[in-house]
């Protein structure tokens, strides 16, 4: 492929279109390798658009992200049949070999390429079958930082990779390699450059964030912890809010609790990953953790911030939960002092223990719980936005024009909506929450002009 300077010269550069599928970890990493391409000389354009090449990056945690890749390609060919397309992320280290197989692909990049992407690019032109570059996961034990600007209000901030756990469901270890962690500096490098930009909120991302200061060096060496992570970040200067994405109970401590209560920039809002409120569940699935210290790290919580939102995540239908088991994760849900659940239906991943496991649960039985579960959420959200009416709050506005309104979400996670005006647009507000509407977002009164 001609140079930077080549395609600079003659006016044509190559224009790149991106999609991604999955968690916020893959958005960042999108972000940086689509800043790579801009700093080779392409011209990066939205994925509706015809592009010489479509960069597709996978996800692997449920059957769904598999079915949405073939899609994903389909839509990139309408637009340009001629396009190269290449498949990069968790899926594409899983099951690159199945993803070279689909119609229009040309290159297939695991855990250790997916950056080095440009790398691979010679002449674009297509391939009768994807071209596979897939390291043995053993080898993703070096770290590329990363962070997503998506809109102009939020960003996501990488600071770690892998996972040393072995749950028994779960192919993260498989597709992203061992635990490892950036160099606290370089968070904060980060951190910085993301505050000129004048974003307004980072959200602290990877894949077992709590296990932080892990491989800080390339080895199992620690010198930072997550909780001096957090507090180097609270005195960055420019950011006006920062938020823990999701943290195993486990590895949130009371002192991380403690620091963010008093914090200048971190919000009052956990998400903290459940999977079932069954110790016999929980022990089938080897988490860290029994339902007991769930509960210490709600009412910890709670002790200190009683408004803060807290997110669970949980897993319905992993082989051997019984209806027994069931009720006691819904009932343990329901009595729980939380304010929203994120439900997910157990699917089945190669190479993983509970493939192997006996009590398969039927797909309609799945279903059921996981609507049972969902219909449970809403209550609980509604239950948490009701005791914050009538508080006063900072809210931070979003930038689109949802029917007439601009909506915006406060420090503690709730969800507010006034009638649109652009000016609000990524601009910070004191507030007072007043009623919910009939479409469950919150109204409120301003109490003054901005923060």
């Amino acid at each position: 492929m001609e140079n930077k300077h080549e395609r600079q010269r003659t006016g044509e550069a190559k224009k790149v279109a991106f999609y991604t599928l999955g968690c916020k970890l893959n958005f960042s990493e999108t972000s940086t390798i689509a800043r790579n391409f801009q700093d080779e000389g392409f011209e990066r354009v939205d994925f509706e658009e015809v592009a010489d090449i479509y960069v597709i990056n996978t996800c692997s945690v449920t059957d769904n992200a598999d079915k949405q890749f073939k899609q994903v390609v389909k839509k990139a060919l309408k637009l340009n049949d001629n396009a190269f397309v290449a498949a990069v992320g968790c899926y594409a280290q899983l099951k690159p070999e199945e993803l070279a197989a689909v119609d229009g692909v040309d290159l297939v990049l695991g855990a250790t390429e997916k950056f080095k992407i440009t790398d691979y690019l010679n002449d674009l032109s297509k391939n009768q079958m994807g071209e596979v570059h897939s390291c043995e996961i053993e080898e993703a034990d070096f770290y590329v930082g990363s962070y997503s600007i998506g809109d102009r209000t939020r960003a996501f901030l990488k600071v770690q990779d892998g996972c040393d756990y072995k749950c028994t469901y779960c192919t993260i270890p498989l597709a992203r390699g061992i635990s490892r962690s950036d160099a606290l500096d370089n968070v904060l490098k980060n951190a910085y450059e993301i505050s000129q930009q004048g974003i307004k909120e980072i959200v602290l991302t990877g894949v077992n964030i709590g296990d932080y200061g892990k491989g800080e060096f390339g080895n199992k060496k620690h010198e930072h912890t997550f909780l001096d992570l957090v507090k180097a970040l609270d005195e960055v200067e420019g950011i006006e809010r920062l938020r823990i994405s999701s943290i195993e109970p486990n590895l949130l401590k009371n002192e991380t609790i403690e620091f963010v209560a008093q914090s200048r920039t971190f919000v009052p809002h956990f998400h903290i990953p459940l999977q079932s409120g069954s110790n016999d569940i929980l022990k089938k699935m080897k988490r860290r953790y029994l339902r007991e210290v769930y509960v210490d790290r709600v009412n910890k919580i709670r002790e200190v911030m009683p408004h803060a939102c807290i997110g669970v995540d949980v897993i319905v239908g992993f082989p051997g939960e019984t209806d027994e088991h069931f009720l006691e994760t819904y009932h343990f849900l329901n009595e729980l002092d939380i304010s929203y659940l994120h439900v997910f239906t157990y699917s089945e991943r190669d190479n993983t223990e509970a493939v192997l496991m006996d009590g398969v649960v039927p797909m309609n039985v799945r279903a059921k719980r996981s609507k049972m579960l969902r219909g449970l959420s809403v209550k609980k959200r509604r239950a948490f936005y009701e005791s914050q009416i009538g508080t006063h709050r900072t809210v931070l506005f979003e930038g689109e024009n949802k029917e007439g309104y601009i909506h915006g979400f406060t420090e503690n996670y709730v969800k507010v909506k006034t009638p649109w005006n652009p000016e609000l647009v990524n601009t910070l507000h004191e507030i007072q929450l007043t009623h919910i509407d009939e479409d469950g977002a919150v109204r409120m009164a301003f109490t003054n002009v901005t923060v």
